[in-house]
C-alpha cells in the first residue's frame, strides 16, 4: 500500500536501497510518445550519487533499462516498465543499525508498522527510491513538453541561511547545472558548496530549499475541492524523503500582506489574453492553473544519517550511542532538484490528462 501515485498518469515504485534493483511501472502514458532512453538517462544522472565532491561517494551509474511498454522507441500505450540495478551496495556498513535506530530516520517508524524492516541502507525510505520517480518524471515532462511547451526548472534556492538570488520567470537550466550545488546564483553558489564541504568534514549534515518553476502551463489545470492542483502538488513534495515544507506562491510570507496588497489583479495582454500583473497567487487559484508560471518551494531537512555520535536506542529500547557509518550525503538539496522536478512533472502530466479526459483533446501526443 502507497506505493502507487497518480489517476491517469500513474506511477509505481518499487526496490530497496540495497536489494536487487529500483524502478517504476507507469500506466497510462499515450501511444506514439517517442521514448528516448538517453532522455531518462540524462535525468537519472542529475540525480546519482557520485556526481560531485559534496554527494554521497557510492558509485552507482544509475543505468536505466527499459523492460516493456515501448517498441521501436515509442510507447505502446501499455505499461512502462523501467528498472535500475543496484551495483555499489555496501550492506556491511550498516551492521550496526539493525539494532540501533538512527535519529529521525525511519528505522523506529518501520518496526512500529511492519515489526520488520530492511536495515540495509534504509530500504524502502533511502532516496534511491526517488529512482522511479525521476525516470517516470521523465517521461511525463516529454509528454508536456510535446503537448504544451511546459518547461519545468528547479534549483536550490536557499541551503541553512545562505539564499540565492534567482528570478523565476527568467532561470535557465543551464544556469542550473552550470555548478555543482545547483544554486544559479554563482556567487551564493560558492558559499554554499564551502558549506557543505565544511559541514561534512564535521561529519553532520545541512538543510534547505528547493524552489521550482513550471512555465507555459495553460490556464485550466486542476480539480474543484480535494484535488485542487496545489494539493497534489504538495502531496507530491512532501512524499519525497527528508522533505518538510511546501509552499506555492507568495507562501507564508503571503500571510504578511493585506488582502490589498496581495491580490493578483487582471489585465489582457497585447494577444488579448487575460493575465495578472502580479503572481502572489503561484499559478493556482482556487485550485486551478491560470496560465501564470507555478512557482514552488520545498523545505528539505539536514540528511538524518550522520557520523557525528548521537544518543539513540536500540530495537529492545537499551539506551546507547551510534556514529553512522556507510555514504551519505551531507546535504541532499542539489541531488534533490530533479527529484522536485520530477514530482511536479508527475502531478502536472497527470492533470494535464484528465482535462483532456473532462474537457478537451490533448494535441501532439495520441493523434
Amino acid at each position: 500500500m502507497g506505493n502507487s501515485f497518480g489517476q491517469m498518469f500513474r506511477i509505481t515504485t518499487f526496490g530497496e536501497s540495497h536489494g536487487g534493483g529500483v524502478g517504476v511501472i507507469i500506466d497510462g502514458c499515450p501511444p506514439r510518445l517517442e521514448i528516448d532512453a538517453s532522455e531518462i538517462q540524462r535525468e537519472l544522472n542529475r540525480r546519482r550519487p557520485g556526481q560531485s565532491k559534496i554527494t554521497t561517494p557510492r558509485q552507482e551509474a544509475d543505468s536505466c533499462e527499459i523492460l516493456s511498454g515501448v517498441f521501436e522507441g515509442k510507447s505502446l500505450g501499455t505499461p512502462i516498465a523501467l528498472l535500475v540495478r543496484n551495483k555499489d551496495s555496501r550492506s556491511q556498513d550498516y551492521q550496526e543499525m539493525a539494532q540501533k535506530y538512527r535519529p529521525s530516520h525511519a528505522d523506529a517508524t518501520y518496526d512500529a508498522k511492519y515489526g520488520i524492516r530492511n536495515w540495509q541502507g534504509g530500504g524502502r525510505a533511502s532516496a534511491r527510491e526517488t529512482i522511479g520517480r525521476v525516470a517516470a518524471g521523465a517521461i511525463a515532462k516529454k509528454i508536456l513538453r510535446v503537448a504544451a511547451n511546459v518547461e519545468i526548472i528547479g534549483y536550490v534556492k536557499r541551503i541553512k541561511d545562505l539564499e540565492g538570488v534567482v528570478d523565476p520567470d527568467t532561470v535557465t537550466m543551464e544556469q542550473v547545472e552550470s555548478n555543482i550545488v545547483r544554486c544559479p546564483d554563482s556567487e551564493c553558489a560558492d558559499r554554499m558548496i564551502a558549506l557543505i564541504e565544511e559541514v561534512g568534514r564535521q561529519g553532520d549534515s545541512l538543510g534547505g530549499v528547493v524552489e521550482c518553476v513550471a512555465r507555459n502551463l495553460p490556464a485550466g489545470l486542476g480539480m474543484p475541492v480535494f484535488d485542487k492542483l496545489e494539493a497534489d502538488l504538495a502531496k507530491s513534495i512532501l512524499s519525497l524523503p527528508a522533505s518538510k515544507g511546501f509552499e506555492i506562491g507568495s507562501g507564508f510570507a503571503g500571510t504578511l500582506l493585506a488582502g490589498s496588497e496581495h491580490n493578483d489583479e487582471f489585465y489582457r495582454d497585447d494577444q488579448g489574453k487575460i493575465r495578472t500583473r502580479t503572481n502572489r497567487s503561484g499559478g493556482i487559484q482556487g485550485g486551478i492553473s491560470n496560465g501564470e508560471p507555478i512557482i514552488l518551494r520545498a523545505a528539505f531537512k539536514p540528511t538524518a544519517t550522520i557520523r557525528k555520535e548521537q544518543r539513540t536506542v536500540t530495537s529492545t529500547g537499551t539506551q546507547t550511542v551510534l556514529a553512522a557509518k556507510g555514504r551519505h550525503d551531507p546535504c541532499v538539496l542539489p541531488r534533490a532538484v530533479p527529484m522536485v522536478e520530477a514530482m511536479v512533472a508527475l502531478v502536472l502530466c497527470d492533470h494535464l490528462l484528465r482535462h483532456q479526459g473532462q474537457c478537451g483533446t490533448l494535441k501532439g501526443v495520441a493523434q
